[in-house]
């Protein structure tokens, strides 16, 4: 297993590749120093040899693929036919960035790349793929679709390459990345990659990469994320929330700033409170049409938009520049989750702000989370706004909210089951009928009877 943590001296990116195209694209990128992860798996993946990676967010995944691929590609002075480079990406906004990169390092050779991604005309992407450009960049789902109308192939593929696994994964995409393997070319270099190393990316790694070589840099269970101040704010209900945020986008000090909810209606809701001030707003979720998430991207690329609201679909694979802060309005579901929420801002060793607002309902999932990360977040308080709610009052040694005795009895006592028998409800408004089989004896019985 390879780990550059150990590196002092990061080598030129130009001093891993040979062919001139490349070396003049990275030149006019001003690609200079390799990354970590760069430095690691591009050597190894020039061996030919499959690759599992796992590096965080902002390290340099795209080149460290796509430079390797592309330089065997133009080493071989044969014949090519049909598609040579797959890869697949969790999100059209990541399969276009991609595509991006793709394009700049290829532009001065006879090259193409194209791409297929949800929401676009589906004859056009036809068309492209029986033009069979050398590089596709892909999401799961739409290609599967082409896949199952027999209009691409696969049968030349040299590489195939997973980016952002884990959120493929966890989009649900697991067995479509299976089916599509199954028509590539057995003979191919596979290249997975990943911000996490989880349960499903090992056993999807186990089935599709052959003897890999596994390169782990910062693993974000023991990277701290030096260069992202971590902070939580407690908060007594949502419209304190509200109150908060706004607060730190007019005083935090920043370029562009990400606001994260966890639905789609708390990011629009978001959205419609703050816009008329001075900040210039706009929400990014999954129901917006492709078109109108490209115009949004754009705008905030280009600074026009400096705070963009937006639920987990931007989480993963954007790769915004000047990203300065982060703000979880919402605390993320998971680790996974916060990491690469947080993960947005910090990028290329930047420094970066990242703030988690907490009511008591999240102190419980905060607590998980630093567990996880073995990291403790820092806790903050703004006085102009300082609430009632400062933590649990009580705390287990885990750290996690203790409840009162008392209220721990009550629930008990309310979710105490009560064996309810069929006979019962059958029973229910009916008058019941005494079960002696004696006649009741009548007032004038008894007093003759006591007379007797």
């Amino acid at each position: 297993m390879e780990d550059s943590t150990t590196e002092n001296l990061l080598p030129p990116l130009a001093s891993l590749l040979t062919n001139r195209h490349l070396l003049a694209a990275i030149d006019k990128l001003a690609y200079q120093e390799a990354t970590p992860v760069q430095n690691a798996a591009i050597p190894l993946a020039l061996t030919g040899k499959d690759l599992l990676v796992s590096a965080q967010t902002g390290s340099g995944k795209t080149a460290a693929f796509l430079l390797p691929c592309l330089e065997k590609l133009l080493q071989d002075s044969g014949k090519k036919y049909g598609i040579q480079m797959l890869i697949l990406a969790p999100t059209r906004e990541l399969a276009q960035q991609i595509a991006a990169v793709c394009s700049q390092l290829i532009a001065e050779t006879d090259l193409e790349v194209g791409m297929i991604t949800g929401s676009e005309d589906f004859k056009k992407q036809q068309s492209l793929l029986r033009r069979t450009p050398a590089v596709l960049v892909a999401t799961p789902g739409r290609l599967l679709e082409h896949l199952n109308q027999d209009v691409a192939n696969f049968d030349e593929l040299k590489f195939l390459i997973l980016d952002e696994a884990d959120r493929m994964l966890d989009m649900g995409f697991s067995p479509d990345v299976l089916e599509i393997a199954e028509h590539c070319n057995l003979q191919r270099q596979t290249l997975l990659f990943s911000a996490t190393l989880t349960a499903g990316v090992l056993r999807v790694a186990k089935d599709l990469l052959r003897n890999p070589e596994t390169v782990e840099i910062h693993h974000f269970r023991t990277n701290q994320h030096t260069n992202i101040q971590q902070q939580i704010i407690p908060c007594d209900d949502t419209e304190h929330k509200k109150k908060l945020l706004l607060w730190l986008l007019n005083h935090e000090k920043y370029k562009k700033a990400l606001v994260f909810t966890n639905t789609k209606v708390q990011a629009e809701a978001l959205s419609e409170k703050l816009r008329g001030g001075k900040l210039r707003i706009n929400v990014l979720h999954g129901d917006m049409d492709q078109s109108e998430r490209n115009r949004v991207m754009a705008l905030y690329r280009k600074g026009a938009i400096n705070v963009l609201i937006a639920t987990d679909l931007a989480a993963r694979g954007l790769d915004i520049d000047e990203i300065q802060l982060v703000i979880n309005f919402d605390m993320a579901r998971n680790a996974n989750s916060y990491v690469h929420r947080i993960g947005r801002t910090g990028r290329a060793e930047a420094q970066g702000l990242a703030i988690s607002l907490i009511n008591s309902n999240e102190w419980n999932l905060m607590v998980g989370i630093e567990r996880y990360l073995n990291q403790r977040l820092e806790r903050r308080i703004v006085e102009e706004l300082e609430g009632s709610y400062k933590g649990p009052k009580k705390l287990k040694a885990s750290g996690k909210a203790a409840l009162a005795k008392k209220k721990v009895e009550a629930k008990k006592a309310e979710t105490k089951k009560v064996k309810v028998r069929l006979r019962d409800k059958k029973n229910i408004g009916k008058r019941r009928i005494p079960t002696n089989k004696a006649a009741p004896v009548s007032e004038t019985e008894q007093n003759q009877n006591s007379e007797a």
